[in-house]
């Protein structure tokens, strides 16, 4: 009966949590309805909520804004528009962190998240995972004199809290494995195995 019932748990807990995010997800974006004017939403329109019509709008706002965003014109909009808030107090300090981290994140030419390292942490001899985020700047770079990284050592079994760690890039070790497969490691505590199954097998 036990061995019955960890076999059922492994195949049911996978597949509940990934339609529970996914719903949150789902369930998330399909509240852009509520920009709408209410004489707009599905239910003044068609008489009833039309489930993922919120989903659709929402993937077609930020593509349409993509597209504008390449353009010349759009370009130059998009600078008005970063100029503009940048210019309002307390929303410019808000704005302009999370711009920051957000094209750091996403840019295709930055490198944050693209290296899983080995990191002595908390303690030297104790060893975990971590990832590049960059390189120190500003004042922290005069204090540090030699060659150091920032790195974030995220926690486990939820990779969305960690700490942020500036280290010697010669106490680091690069991993051969991509970001996906040193995330899973993280997720799963080391049950699972990069370019492996649970235990190996």
């Amino acid at each position: 009966m036990k061995k019955y019932l960890i076999t059922g748990l492994l195949i049911w807990i996978p597949l509940v949590i990934t339609l529970w995010v996914l719903k949150f997800i789902f369930d998330a974006l399909d509240q852009s309805l509520l920009l709408l004017p209410p004489e707009m939403r599905t239910e003044s329109v068609f008489g009833v909520h039309i489930p993922g019509l919120g989903v659709v709008i929402t993937l077609a706002i930020v593509l349409f804004t993509g597209v504008f965003a390449t353009n010349f014109f759009g370009a130059k909009l998009v600078t008005i528009w970063h100029d503009l808030m940048h210019r309002i107090p307390v929303v410019r300090s808000i704005y302009s962190s999370v711009k920051q981290i957000s094209d750091t994140l996403f840019s295709s030419s930055g490198h944050a998240f693209r290296k899983a390292l080995l990191v002595q942490w908390p303690q030297q001899g104790m060893w975990t995972i971590a990832f590049l985020t960059g390189i120190p700047g500003g004042d922290v770079a005069r204090q540090l004199p030699g060659d150091y990284i920032s790195v974030y050592v995220p926690t486990t079994p939820n990779p969305t809290g960690g700490y942020f760690v500036i280290v010697a890039r010669s106490d680091t070790i690069e991993l051969d494995m991509t970001v996906d497969e040193a995330l899973k490691y993280v997720i799963s505590m080391g049950v699972v195995p990069p370019g492996g199954s649970i235990n190996g097998k």
